[in-house]
């Protein structure tokens, strides 16, 4: 039984009418009547709120590349205006442009609401479907999905929160809450200009009265579970580059590899230098001081980690990761320890000299490693720089150029804050009472929020499934079989009912 609600759980499986009468039934100030109406503008515009979100793949915006990076705020800033907002604008920064947008609806609570529109590079060869289409593809075991770049990062739960909006004026409704956006185009590649929007003086102005900041997200699992995220690692963005002009040694531009009998390499340079961050096995990182304030977890934490393992099962993560063994074979819940606790360097990639089909016999007079560090709590993007730095230097390789591309501090919301209980809440009153953990692995620039001058509650929610981020077959479920998870719109009425919710918890 939902303790709530005081119905079981089978009921709530039933669809949109049973999320209707959920939302007139759980205290969030919605009549039933006006649940139903929104229910219904949200099923009327289902085709509408698809091509929405295929339109905007269409356009991508990459940030690492510069491409359409003005014409993606451009037509953020024109989705802000179709869903509502009164006050839209392109905000200009030392970098890529951001969108700052409110919407009033006369209410007593304001919510601030994060965007990013940009999305990870892509390589088409390697999806079943072109990776701009938004093709609809049938999922045995799931529904219909939607596959596309950004289709679960961050677009799609995106305009499934604007196709809330989209319905809420359909059905002649008022929202419960007036919204404050910022949205960026440069979240893929640390976020190095967003601090501009937000600290603007008139935008910090608007964000101050918000009682939180949410993400739009999709939080169910494959098997349906829903997990909240109480922060985010920080992260580093940055190269490592290795040239035989700056070492002195080496070759300035690529020669015969016969030469490398005589001549040094840059390229070996730099996976030495590469090597000597970490271990021998790549797992723990050597950096000087690396560890000095890495905060270590609570017993609170432990447990929330341990509930949340059992009710992820780790066969289901391994297949989404396509894993098979974790670092050190540690088991499973000691693993998600390791992944919630442990700051990490990365390699994203490495280039060097000629990587075309077949061969060619250089010795490359320049290589680069692409880079990324995740800090967590109480680490900071400053320290950890200058401890990168001046390792690499004493180690002797000064000659390596760390450019730092972006990147911000870890970010933390506390459990019992407003925008955590209307998460809480509302999952439970739609029959997924949530798990916890103390922070994702991932990623975001929460902490613009929850640090100073801010210092609100920020977080994630949403309903829905997806994976792929960052990947090949990026996906959304959008019209979902499987009773465990929530479709395209279902997962929009779950945000008009989080709006209440909210509205309810801070009046």
């Amino acid at each position: 039984m939902n303790s709530e609600f005081g119905t079981d759980r089978r009921e709530v499986m039933l669809g949109g009418a049973a999320i209707a009468a959920l939302l007139a039934m759980g205290g969030s100030g919605m009549a039933a009547a006006d649940a139903n109406r929104v229910r219904e503008a949200v099923a009327a515009q289902h085709a509408a709120s698809v091509k929405r979100l295929q339109d905007w793949i269409a356009l991508p915006s990459i940030a690492a590349e510069g491409r359409n990076t003005q014409e993606g705020a451009r037509y953020m800033a024109e989705l802000a205006k179709a869903a509502g907002f009164q006050h839209v604008e392109i905000v200009p920064t030392s970098g890529v442009p951001g969108v700052f947008a409110t919407l009033d609806a006369g209410a007593p609570t304001t919510l601030g609401l994060y965007f990013m529109y940009d999305v990870k590079q892509f390589d088409p060869k390697e999806w079943s479907s072109p990776p701009l289409e938004g093709r609809l593809v049938s999922k045995p075991g799931f529904g219909t999905i939607l596959v596309g770049r950004g289709a679960t990062n961050q677009k799609g739960p995106e305009a499934t929160f604007l196709a809330a909006l989209h319905a809420m004026q359909a059905a002649g409704r008022r929202l419960p809450v007036n919204l404050v956006l910022v949205a960026e185009g440069e979240e893929e590649i640390g976020s190095p200009h967003f601090a501009e929007i937000v600290h603007r003086p008139d935008i910090l102005a608007a964000m101050k009265k918000a009682a939180g900041v949410f993400m739009p997200s999709q939080s169910q699992g494959p098997t349906g579970s829903v997990e909240i995220t109480l922060g985010a690692k920080g992260i580093i963005e940055l190269e490592l580059v290795s040239s035989g002009k700056l070492w002195g040694r080496g070759p300035t531009q690529d020669i015969h590899s016969s030469l490398k009998a005589a001549v040094d390499s840059p390229a070996w340079h730099l996976v030495e230098a590469l090597q000597s961050l970490v271990s021998p096995d790549g797992n723990r990182i050597a950096v000087d001081g690396w560890y000095d304030n890495v905060r270590a977890l609570t017993q609170h934490q432990r447990d929330l980690i341990a509930a949340n393992s059992r009710a992820n099962p780790e066969s289901e993560m391994m297949k989404e990761l396509h894993v098979s063994h974790w670092i050190g074979d540690l088991p499973y819940e000691q693993a998600m320890e390791r992944l919630a606790s442990q700051p990490t360097i990365n390699i994203e990639g490495l280039v060097a000299g000629y990587t075309g089909p077949g061969g060619k016999t250089i010795l490359p007079g320049r290589a680069v490693a692409k880079v990324d560090c995740r800090l967590v709590p109480n680490q900071t993007r400053a320290e950890a720089t200058a401890k990168l730095k001046a390792y690499l230097q004493n180690k002797g390789y000064e000659d390596i150029e760390v450019n730092v591309t972006g990147g911000y501090d870890p970010t933390e919301t506390d459990e019992n804050s407003t925008i955590i209980a209307a998460e809480v809440a509302t999952y439970r009153a739609l029959g997924h009472p949530p798990t916890m953990i103390p922070r994702s692995p991932g990623s975001w620039p929460g902490v613009v929020f929850t640090g100073p001058p801010l210092n609100l509650p920020a977080g994630h929610f949403g309903m829905g499934y997806g994976t792929g981020a960052h990947a090949p077959d990026e996906f959304m479920l959008v019209e979902s079989t499987n009773p465990a998870l929530f479709g395209m719109d279902d997962a929009a009425m779950a945000y008009v009912h989080f709006l209440h919710r909210v509205a309810g918890r801070a009046a």
